[in-house]
């Protein structure tokens, strides 16, 4: 059974930079940073590059370039000259990706810059100028729809907090304060004491055997509620290698279920409850800690099916 670690003091600086960030949330006009623009370890930059190598080349999980390439620009958008490199790669031999030189060109200078000797080899032989900056490589901000479904609560003080709680912890797991906030949203729309038919129980709408699981005693406080829910998240993360419509829909209808049905379960609040979740946060991948968990047995197949109905 997981342990949840306790709560870690913060500096003064990350709080502003919280409060910040939800007043960025308040006002859908003007665009907050996530956390995603925070600078990262060197550990996590390795675990990006690791998680997208192992999907470029189908070592160990079916290939998936599409979702390697989310993870390697997330690395690159971090500062990692290597992710950039990889992407470089990719792109100027269409590896798994149509070919585009100008893609190319831009990866590659941009890992030059960060004096990366051997994409300055590549590039000497890339004659087509760099494209401009790549959709995956600009700064992150909170776009609609969530801040409009966000306003809708942001006057009242109760709903901020909760708000603020997240940000705050979501780092701890891994967990992009985002997609967390996505989660809450749905689940409660960030009431704390919400009770559902099927007794889910608090902000993040923990069942008992998921709170039982977590170590979460009292479900309708608010941090140890979140904590249960931000465990979870990480755990199906790491469980479904890091594909964000997997995880929402296992969060929903559990992991058994889409195990069953190789993929999203065919319900229609599972389905929806998808849809709502990436049209929060419209991102196919999200980092994981492999460490977590190994990942679902069936996950292989859930992929290529996943693939057969993109190419159907």
């Amino acid at each position: 059974m997981d342990r949840l670690p306790k709560p870690t003091r913060r500096t003064d600086a990350l709080r502003i930079a919280g409060r910040m960030a939800i007043c960025g949330l308040a006002i859908a006009v003007l665009p907050a940073p996530t956390l995603a623009q925070a600078t990262r370890s060197e550990a996590e930059l390795k675990g990006l590059r690791e998680q997208g190598r192992a999907l470029e080349h189908g070592e160990g999980v079916a290939k998936d370039p599409a979702k390697a390439v989310a993870l390697y620009c997330e690395g690159a958008k971090a500062g990692d000259p290597e992710a950039a490199y990889s992407l470089g790669w990719m792109y100027a031999n269409g590896r798994g990706v149509p070919r585009d030189d100008a893609l190319a060109a831009f990866f590659f200078d941009f890992a030059v810059k960060k004096e990366h000797e051997p994409s300055r080899k590549m590039l000497r032989f890339i004659s087509t100028p760099a494209a401009a900056m790549p959709k995956c490589m600009e700064p992150d901000v909170i776009e609609e729809p969530l801040p409009s479904a966000l306003k809708l609560n942001m006057d009242n003080e109760k709903v901020r907090k909760m708000v603020e709680l997240i940000h705050q912890l979501a780092p701890e797991y891994g967990v992009k304060p985002l997609l967390a906030l996505a989660i809450a949203r749905t689940e409660s729309n960030f009431n704390p004491g919400a009770v559902s038919e099927k007794n889910a129980q608090g902000l993040m709408q923990l069942i008992p055997e998921t709170s039982a699981r977590f170590n979460v005693r009292k479900p309708f406080d608010p941090e140890q509620n979140i904590r249960g829910g931000l465990a979870y998240l990480r755990w199906l993360l790491a469980y479904f290698r890091g594909d964000v419509a997997l995880v929402a829909a296992a969060y929903n209808a559990g992991e058994g279920a889409v195990n069953r049905y190789r993929g999203v379960p065919p319900y229609a609040e599972t389905r929806d409850y998808v849809k709502r979740i990436l049209g929060f946060f419209p991102r196919e991948a999200h980092p994981y800690d492999e460490a977590v968990t190994a990942p679902s047995p069936d996950l292989d197949a859930i992929l290529r099916r996943k693939a057969e109905r993109k190419t159907s």
